[in-house]
Order: C-alpha cells, then structure tokens, then sequence
C-alpha cells in the first residue's frame, strides 16, 4: 500500500514537472511571488491581481500584450467557469472559494517581443468555530472620548469593481451584529468608514465589513475583520476653544473661526488639523477666494509639556448656501481623529444702525435744506414768484394804488444830500419801475401841487402796499435849533391806558422834535408809517440802510426804527458796495486806481444785483394778471 501512494506521487510530480516546462518554455522572465498574499474563507470571493500591468514591466498602454492564468498545483490554465472563476485581464476572480483552491497561482504576460511570469498565493482558512470573524484581522484603534472612525480594507475590491463599472455596497457588524447606518452613534462615510459619534469602552470589540457584489452574473461577497480595542486618550486633547455652537451671523458679513488643538508630548507629533464643511473638505488657502483656511501654526507648551496647532476657517462674504452647515476641524493622525464642530445660523439684521443711518441722514439733509435756503432762500423766493405767478392772488384788485411808498431824508445839515436824492429820484424808479414794474409813490416827485401836506401823505400811505423808509447814519439825528414843544406832538396818545409795548415804542418815536428832526413831511411819514407797521399791522415797513451805521449812532434811532430794525432787518446798500469794491481792488491794476473812487451811494442799475433782489424779495408779489374786458372797454371810452 505504501509503495503504491508512493508510485502515484512520482508519477503526480512528473506530470507536472512536464507542464511547468511547457509554460516555462518561452524563458519568461520571472517575477516571482508576490509579497501580499490572498486571504478568504470557504464561501467568499477572492481576487487575485498580478502587477505585471505596469509601467515598471513594460509600456502597456502602446504595447499590445496577452495574459493567461494558471493553476500552480495542477498545471492546468485557468478559464472561465460559471459560479466558480472569473479571469478578466490580469484579475481573477474565485467567485465561490473552497478549501480547494488554496494554492499558487502564475500569471504568464507575453508581448510580441518578451514574455513576463508573476506567482500569486491564495490562502484560504476556516473560521473558528462559533466566530463571526474571519482568521485572518486587521488591527485599527480607537480612541476613547472623541469622534473616531474605522476604514474597511477592501479599497482594493472597490477601485477594481468600480473598473468595471460594477455598483457594490457595503454592510459593517460587531461581531455577529449589524450596524446600523445613521444611528446617533454610527455612520457610514464615504465608501469604506465607519464613523463614531463619541467613543466609549463599550465600542471595543471585533467590527466586520462585508462587501456585496455582482459579477459575471455571480452575486457574492467579500468580507475583512478588524480588531478594534478601544484606547485612553493619551495623544490628543480635544480641540481647545473650538466648542460645538451656532453662531448667529448676517448675510454678506466677514467671519473667521479659529481651532486650536493640542497635543501633549516631548517631541513633535505628525498632526495635520483641517476643515471641512458637511463631507467636503475645504482645501483652498488662497485669501483671494472666498472660503478659505490658513496655513497652519504650531508653537511649544512647556506646562503641561506639548505643541499647538492652530488653523482659520475664514469667510470674506457669506452667503445663503454657508448656513445650516456643520463646519469641522478634524486633527488627523495615526492615533486618532478628535473633532469638534459648528453651525452658521442667520441672525436677524442689526436695524438699529440703518435706523441710525436714516435719521442721521435726514438730519443732515434737514440741515443742508436750512442752510441752502437760507443762503439762497432770496433767490429761491424770486424764482418761484416768476415761475408761478398763477400761486398768488391778483394784487390788481386789493384796493391799494402804488407798490411802495418811498420816503427818503429830503434837507441835511451836511452828508449825502445830492446822492440820496439820486438815488431816491433816479436809480430807485430806473430799478423798480422800469426794469421790474412796479408802481411807486416818491416824495417830492408824486406830491400834487397845493395838496395839504398831512393830507397827501396819509391818503398815500394808505394807498400804497409797502414803505421803504431810506435812511442814513444822519437821517434821525438833529443838526439844528428845535422847539422845546415838542412833548405836546404825541399824536399815538390815547385814552387807553392799556397800550403794548410796541405801540410805546411807536409812541417815542413820534417825538420827532426833540431828537432833532425838523422836515415835517418825512416826520409825517414815518409817524404814519410806524404806526400802522407796529399797532395795526395793516403795512409792511421795509428799512433801507444807504450807509453803514455803528452801535453809537443805532442808538440814536427813534426805539420803533430799533425795534423794527432788530425784528426784520435792513436791506444794506453799503454792502453791495463793500463787495463791489473788494472785487474790483483785486482786478484792477495801478492804472485804474483812480476809478475806484465811487460814491458810497453809487448803485448798479442791473436789477440781478444782490441789492436789488433783497428789494425785490421784500416788495408784494405781482402775482398773475387777469384780463376784464369790461374794465378794457371802459377804460377804451
């Protein structure tokens, strides 16, 4: 019996010395064993890959090249068999493994010029009896107290399958338990991790991931097993002022969020702390962009002894897409993987600063509205009267005769007799009545000859819709012998004891005589003309100033001419003048000196002066006129 098995092993050996000669024949070049050997288990699928397909080998991708694969053991080619192998370029699949197929299997490769062989080893094992594990594990740690993850190692299936263009999925167990997806402890992550929420000692034990598959029509499987004990946190502390928070922002702010993480030890750690947001991982570091993270920092701790790492997580602009995400910074190294997170909420918009800035703008627009019209309110004024004139009431029909009343200082003792008079006579009439229309009564021009004095300048007066009173520094001051009866002249004396302060002030003025005034007709008009301004309000006084006055020489003044004076102001032709002069000393050269010499008096006959336009702001509106035929016709007759 024994010389028998020993016969048939001889005759075994011989045979398949001859086949290995028939595939060594072509003197192949020889690769030999591949280091990484195949592990599975009865019921599973293996793949065996040869790495003849190469760069290193030859130019596969120019070079047209054959592949056959054959089975060590028995010498025999391996080819396609349903349910069984699955040979596809340089993989072959056991789509169904038995304890038979352990072995050693040849990859030959041939070219049209050379010929490559290569030996791959599958092992296949029984699992223990009662374990749901396979023999053979791989070792991965985790890390108690922070978010850690384990990693299938069947990457190597995936990429090939995917190759293919071939779906697979992927399934995790605790020992003979499913893991469940989405659970609030675990998660399946990308194609090959398995994430923990938080780490407990509970976590250790043996975790399984199977990969599911169809080949060739062949539905199978794949499985690895990792031993996975659970380890204190010894390396990593987790990241330091880093918390889980919602932090409130508005949309189209900055925002930088720093992580600083920690990690005690002597010597320098291989740490790498990065971002991502959901399962992207942000990877730009160019501030140009508009999310992106900084270079990362490390500097020394001596108590306790260890190093820092700090990165930014930076935002130029945020926008809608940014909120209600979690945003990690993970710390990656071979120990472990804490992480720490946040999420952007939207915040309701900060309205007390655009309030603020809507009321600090319509202040200052209020202000500058002030200011302009009070600057140019004179000019505003008279452009709206031409504009619509049709705004204002006829002032044909108001019963009044002449515009303005115009009283002027007629005898002087000395002064400016000559120019007030011409200016009174000639530029005044020239300016208002010829270039802008209107009608004016003028002492001394107007008066018809043998009219009662008092008469005339009362039935004028009443007649007119204004009184420019024209006045100079000398006007009210007395240059000649008065009567001492003059304190019987108080002709705004009245029964009624009751009289307001105005009306005193109007009443000191009429005394007249004992300040000195002597022309009886200007006496009669201002007299007349105060006392309607001041106690009726019937009559608007319009003061015209021809020179300038000083506080001594104001003080002079009848009290309602103060009075009136401080209330609404003057029109000032002196300062026209003023502004005239200073213009023309910085245009005209030496040779002109001489024509500077103008009369303080001296008025531009141009009625778009300033002078005249304050003339014109304070006398009435013309308003529209409106054509009777029946006054026409009359008036035709």
């Amino acid at each position: 019996m024994g010389l028998r098995s020993a016969l048939r092993s001889l005759l075994l050996f011989i045979w398949i010395s001859e086949q290995w000669a028939k595939i060594t024949a072509d003197n192949c070049t020889n690769y030999r064993l591949q280091f990484e050997r195949v592990f599975s288990v009865p019921g599973d699928v293996a793949m065996l890959n040869s790495t003849l397909v190469s760069p290193d080998v030859f130019d596969y991708k120019t070079v047209p090249y054959n592949i056959t694969w054959w089975n060590l053991k028995t010498g025999q080619e391996m080819i396609n068999q349903t349910d069984k192998v699955f040979v596809l370029r340089e993989t072959m699949w056991f789509l169904n493994v038995t304890l038979e197929d352990d072995g050693e299997y040849v990859t030959i490769l041939r070219t049209p010029c050379h010929c490559y062989m290569q030996s791959t080893k599958l092992l296949v094992e029984m699992p223990a009896s009662g374990e749901c594990g396979r023999p053979q594990k791989a070792y991965q740690e985790l890390t108690k107290g922070v978010a850690d993850t384990l990693n299938c190692p069947l990457m190597g299936y995936i990429k090939k399958l995917h190759s293919y263009n071939i779906s697979s999925s992927i399934s995790w167990y605790k020992g003979c338990d499913l893991v469940a997806d989405g659970t609030d402890k675990y998660t399946y992550r990308g194609q090959t991790l398995l994430s923990f929420d938080m780490v407990d000692s509970h976590d250790d034990g043996y975790y399984t991931c199977t990969l599911t598959f169809s080949l060739g029509g062949f539905r199978g499987s794949v499985s690895e097993t990792i031993v996975a004990p659970v380890i204190g946190l010894n390396f990593f502390m987790n990241p330091s002022k880093f918390l889980v928070t919602m932090e409130c922002r508005i949309v189209g702010s900055n925002f930088t969020k720093k992580c600083l993480v920690f990690v005690p030890g002597p010597g320098m750690s291989f740490v790498d702390v990065t971002w991502s947001a959901g399962k992207d991982y942000i990877l730009n570091t160019q501030p140009s962009e508009r999310i992106y993270t900084s270079g990362q920092r490390i500097w020394t701790q001596d108590d306790p002894k260890g190093f820092w790492f700090e990165t930014h997580l930076s935002f130029t602009e945020l926008r809608d897409e940014d909120f209600n995400i979690n945003y990690t910074c993970r710390a990656h190294s071979f120990r472990g993987y804490p992480e720490a997170f946040f999420t952007l909420v939207p915040a309701d918009p900060n309205i007390i600063l655009p309030i603020g800035c809507v009321l600090g703008g319509v202040m200052v627009l209020f202000i500058a509205t002030v200011t302009v019209y009070y600057i140019f309110r004179v000019d505003l004024v008279l452009w709206f009267r031409r504009a619509f004139p049709i705004l204002y009431a006829n002032k044909d029909l108001d019963g009044k005769v002449f515009d303005a009343y115009v009283a002027y200082p007629q005898q002087y003792a000395f002064g400016f007799r000559e120019e007030v008079e011409k200016f009174a006579l000639q530029t005044l009439p020239q300016v208002l009545e010829k270039a802008c229309g209107y009608k004016l009564f003028i002492a001394g021009r107007d008066c018809l000859p043998g009219q009662c004095m008092v008469d005339s300048v009362e039935e004028n007066i009443q007649a007119s819709r204004r009184f420019l009173l024209l006045y100079t520094a000398s006007t009210f001051i007395s240059h000649r012998h008065t009567s001492s009866t003059s304190n019987n002249n108080n002709i705004f004396k009245s029964d009624d004891e009751s009289v307001d302060a105005e009306s005193k002030m109007c009443e000191s003025s009429t005394d007249f005589d004992s300040g000195g005034y002597t022309d009886t007709r200007q006496h009669l008009e201002c007299v007349a003309a105060m006392h309607r301004a001041l106690l009726e309000r019937s009559l608007k006084v319009v003061l015209v100033e021809l020179e300038e006055i000083s506080s001594d020489q104001l003080s002079l003044f009848p009290e309602s001419v103060q009075h009136l004076r401080k209330k609404q102001g003057a029109v000032c032709l002196w300062k026209e003048f003023k502004t005239r002069q200073k213009w023309r000393t910085l245009l005209m050269t030496r040779k002109d000196e001489g024509l500077r010499k103008d009369s303080l008096l001296s008025a531009s006959s141009c009625s778009s002066s300033r002078f005249w336009k304050e003339i014109r702001y304070h006398m009435p509106v013309r308003g529209k006129r409106v054509a009777y035929p029946e006054k026409t016709t009359l008036l035709n007759v």
